[in-house]
């Protein structure tokens, strides 16, 4: 640094402060628990508190996202309000058991939000098979692999069980 700009800097230095920003999360720690490789928050009502946010459950929706290397979930209500982040996993793949132990993490259970997500993790949540199914129909038994009825059979018999 040049001593033209050494006396200047000294007075910005003082009065700039950023180590107030690096410690803003501090509040929030409490609210989550790492365990098995997923960070989850395990008291939902004391988080959405401490925001200041009127939290009715049926108002928001929990926001499941997965690939091969991550799981992540979110509440959002729309674009009234940030989305908040609830459940985060680095290193976990997307399984019907990491979805269980995220849902149980984040007691879904007890707010029994609304989930959207792409259809891997609808198919997760459902417990469908994954890759390239036979019965892919949610509601009947259409069978993906008979290429010769594609066409010319309409009606597929109605679901029975998943």
């Amino acid at each position: 640094m040049c001593q033209h700009c050494a006396p200047r800097w000294r007075v910005m230095k003082k009065n700039v402060r950023i180590s107030v920003y690096r410690k803003r999360h501090e509040d929030l720690v409490q609210f989550f628990n790492m365990e098995r490789g997923l960070v989850a928050c395990i008291d939902i009502d004391g988080l959405i508190q401490i925001l200041d946010i009127n939290h009715n459950p049926v108002d928001w929706q929990l926001f499941v996202d997965s690939s091969q290397l991550s799981l992540k979930a979110v509440l959002h209500n729309g674009s009234i309000l940030p989305s908040i982040p609830v459940g985060h996993s680095v290193h976990n793949k997307e399984s019907y058991e990491n979805m269980k132990i995220l849902m149980e993490a984040i007691n879904y259970y007890k707010f029994k939000w609304q989930i959207s997500g792409d259809l891997k993790v609808i198919a997760l949540l459902l417990g469908l098979q994954q890759g390239f199914t036979k019965y892919c129909c949610l509601i009947c038994d259409w069978d993906s692999r008979a290429r010769s009825l594609h066409y010319s059979r309409k009606d597929w018999p109605a679901r029975k069980s998943l």
